[in-house]
């Protein structure tokens, strides 16, 4: 029986961690000098290398860390702390699409592959959280299949929001764009909170023992 509420938690990771909405100014700006007749082609390119790049943490992570003699659940405590600072700055500091797009202009590239597959749609967050939630150990080959097909779908979605990105900039604006990523780094910071006692409870440092609320009559 499929646990909908973990498959709900998982695709809300993953949509925090790769932040559709926040790759739409990093789209505008790479495409600034591409014909836009080209702009659907230069979606498409972005998103099938993103998907490449997050597979390959996702089959191949945990391996190599279990390679090095790395146990997961230091893994996911680490994790779990570079998400917090990746969630802090997202509410505290620059948000994400402003600090890509003064990485594009300070290398003077601005294409598909960088900075929109990399670092703004597969971010260093979201190769983390693919890894983390796909524990070779605790998770069946099926919980893996289904972390993946959440993954692919998060991707369709920001494909389709990049599709239709000269729309949504309109509506939502930059301001717009900035409120959102903030919201959804407070978010990640919860799941990064919640990773790093996931890994001291996998290491038996912790044991968390969940209690639901009483509702009283």
């Amino acid at each position: 029986m499929m646990d909908w509420s973990n498959i709900l938690r998982e695709f809300i990771t993953l949509l925090v961690v790769i932040d559709p909405i926040g790759s739409i100014p990093v789209f505008l700006f790479a495409t600034m000098g591409v014909p836009s007749a080209l702009h659907r082609r230069f979606a498409i390119r972005a998103v099938v290398v993103a998907t490449a790049v997050l597979l390959l943490f996702l089959i191949g992570g945990q391996l190599v860390l279990e390679s090095l003699g790395l146990r997961l659940g230091s893994f996911q405590i680490a994790g779990g702390i570079v998400l917090f600072m990746f969630a802090m700055t997202m509410i505290f500091g620059e948000s994400k699409p402003m600090r890509e797009i003064e990485e594009a202009e300070r290398d003077h590239l601005a294409g598909a592959v960088f900075p929109l597959a990399m670092p703004s749609i597969a971010s260093p967050g979201a190769m983390l959280a693919v890894v983390i939630l796909t524990d070779n150990h605790e998770n069946p080959i099926s919980d893996q299949l289904v972390t993946a097909g959440l993954l692919i779908l998060v991707l369709a979605i920001t494909l389709i929001v990049l599709l239709f990105a000269t729309r949504s900039q309109k509506f939502l604006g930059a301001t717009g764009a900035s409120v959102i990523s903030r919201v959804m780094g407070l978010v990640l910071a919860t799941v990064a909170v919640d990773a790093v006692l996931g890994g001291f409870e996998s290491l038996g440092v912790l044991n968390i023992v969940e209690t639901t609320p009483e509702v009283s009559q």
